[in-house]
């Protein structure tokens, strides 16, 4: 029989080291060339499989798919696109095997977070429902760090490292104004249900650089009274304050602060618009001058700053992946393990799907301090670790050079299928 080509796709929300793991799959995949083919990527997620929308990987030079590990976003495009079950929706998923049988795949590689893993976790069951071989392996990737089993997500700790650079750099500024003008600086931060990378903003202040920042978990609820009280104290005391709130902070009743109204693809609330709400309470309550900032898409895509931890740990899983195939696993994802914290030190594990999909990991209560406006000691040994490290991409008249690949379409051999 002839060996099977492998598929390649990136799933929902971008981060700065996704490209490091689409890096690791192809290379690691070129170098056993004796037992998987082509490299095929599904342009824009599993959309590419669906429309026969296939990039052949093999196009692009080794230099350029190496360049890929220090090109921020998704290389082949990515897609918030969530699979029925097998029940709901039989024809997308004869559709994928209609697809995977054209082009010869039995190797699927899924690179996202909790919705993604979810996904992969459906097509692994296709060999079994449907009678064609499909080794289906999640790549973990999510900025939100809340995917279960593996200590840390990929694309976590950059956005993390971003976050806790920024709150310090900012704080710095307020505190050089605050004088005369603004007092209250508020930074909104992406987290929906999980708040990692808000924690992330606690520190910016440690023992050699003490700073006034509060914080708003998704997992505390929104108490207003006492955080106008808590931002007040912190003004009194040092003349400013920084405060970062999470795009998922909700009120009691669950309600969103930042809460539109409208829906993603996913189904989620769609968000955006925390910062500015808490920065009227300030202004209303304490009459406080008020700047405020919503990081969005600037603290996932930031590849400038990002951890050389989080990029070597995006590769390595990346790597991971491929290795595990090789070895007949299936509906499974490649995890980091912590060995130690000091020095810190880790390893490639490996999660079962079934354990992974539609999981959410929070943060612990005992990583937030008491009055739920800041991290303890363990939060920041778990964090510290996740940031170090700086790899730089090249420079080249001041801004960083990144990779743009050919992405040649793979000729198609099917029907078109509208989804």
């Amino acid at each position: 029989m002839a060996k099977k080509n492998a598929f390649y796709a990136q799933s929902g929300g971008v981060t700065s080291v996704i490209n490091a793991s689409a890096c690791g799959v192809i290379e690691t995949a070129r170098k056993h060339k004796d037992k998987i083919g082509k490299v095929y990527a599904g342009r824009n997620g599993i959309i590419g499989a669906l429309t026969e929308d296939l990039i052949d990987t093999s196009k692009d030079s080794a230099k350029s798919i190496a360049a890929l590990r220090s090109t921020p976003a998704g290389g082949f495009g990515s897609c918030r696109f969530k699979l029925k079950s097998l029940e709901q929706n039989l024809r997308e998923y004869e559709r994928l095997i209609e697809v995977f049988k054209a082009h010869n795949i039995g190797y699927f590689f899924y690179n996202g977070g909790g919705d993604s893993a979810d996904t992969c976790f459906k097509v692994s069951q296709i060999s079994e429902k449907m009678g064609y071989p499909v080794q289906a392996i999640h790549v973990p990737k999510t900025v939100d760090n809340d995917l279960p089993i593996t200590d840390c997500c990929p694309g976590f700790g950059s956005v993390a490292k971003y976050v806790a650079v920024s709150v310090r750099e900012a704080s710095f500024d307020v505190a050089s104004m605050c004088k005369t003008s603004t007092k209250v600086f508020v930074v909104e931060v992406m987290g929906r249900h999980a708040g990692w990378i808000a924690a992330a903003g606690g520190l910016a202040s440690d023992k050699g650089c003490e700073l006034p920042i509060v914080i708003l978990f998704p997992e505390i609820e929104f108490d207003q009274k006492k955080f106008i009280a808590k931002v007040d104290a912190m003004v009194k005391k040092h003349g400013y304050c920084s405060v970062v709130v999470s795009e998922g902070c909700h009120y009691p009743d669950g309600k969103f602060l930042a809460e539109q109204g409208t829906r993603d693809a996913f189904g989620h609330a769609q968000l955006g618009g925390a910062a500015p709400v808490v920065a009227n309470m300030v202004k209303e309550a304490l009459g406080y001058k008020f700047h405020w900032a919503v990081a969005d898409y600037l603290q996932r895509s930031a590849r400038h700053i990002a951890s050389k931890t989080d990029v070597d740990q995006a590769y390595a899983l990346g790597k991971a992946a491929v290795e595990l195939a090789l070895k007949g696993q299936n509906a499974v994802m490649p995890t980091v393990e912590r060995l130690s914290d000091k020095p810190y030190r880790w390893k490639v594990g490996v999660a079962q799907l079934s354990k992974v999909a539609n999981v959410e990991k929070f943060m612990p209560r005992n990583f937030i301090t008491p009055d739920g406006f800041g991290i303890t000691e363990k939060c920041r040994t778990y964090l510290s670790p996740l940031i170090k490290g700086e790899d730089y991409p090249i420079f080249k008249d001041g801004l960083p050079q990144y990779v743009q690949l050919k992405n040649v379409a793979v000729a198609k051999k099917l029907k078109e299928f509208k989804i």
